[in-house]
């Protein structure tokens, strides 16, 4: 019987947890929609994820929200992301990795790893399925 209660305080626990994660990413995703610093969808998948384990609740939610649902439905169900969406995510990459290479860093060696890492997502946004109406 111990270890029976001592298995659904630890499961009670975790699943607080996730929906804790989930929400503080869910926050950093709606800041990512204001700032353009902030990313949206890494927070936004991350989130969805913690509530797909910690709550069947608030993942359906989530999943219903008239913002962010569709978003994440299509991204799992390998349907990609809209054109517009393409565009507007890199130019506000480049952008924002442009001003901080220009501007904010001045270590060359983080420069580089900047500019990489943007090389990489840019690439990763390019090659999603571009579905003609989602």
């Amino acid at each position: 019987m111990k270890n029976y209660l001592k298995r659904q305080t630890a499961g009670t626990l975790g699943r607080w947890l996730l929906i804790l994660a989930g929400t503080i990413f869910l926050v950093l995703a709606v800041i990512g929609v204001i700032l353009p610093l902030v990313p949206t969808t890494p927070f936004l998948l991350l989130a969805a994820a913690c509530y797909a384990r910690g709550s069947k609740r608030f993942s359906n939610w989530l999943l219903g929200n008239r913002f962010f649902g569709k978003v994440i439905k299509n991204y799992r169900e390998g349907k990609g992301i809209t054109l517009k969406l393409k565009v507007l995510s890199i130019s506000l990459l480049w952008i924002t990795i442009g001003c901080s290479v220009a501007f904010a860093i001045h270590i060359l060696a983080v420069q580089i790893i900047l500019i990489l890492i943007a090389f990489g997502v840019t690439l990763h946004i390019m090659f999603l399925p571009t579905p003609r109406q989602l």
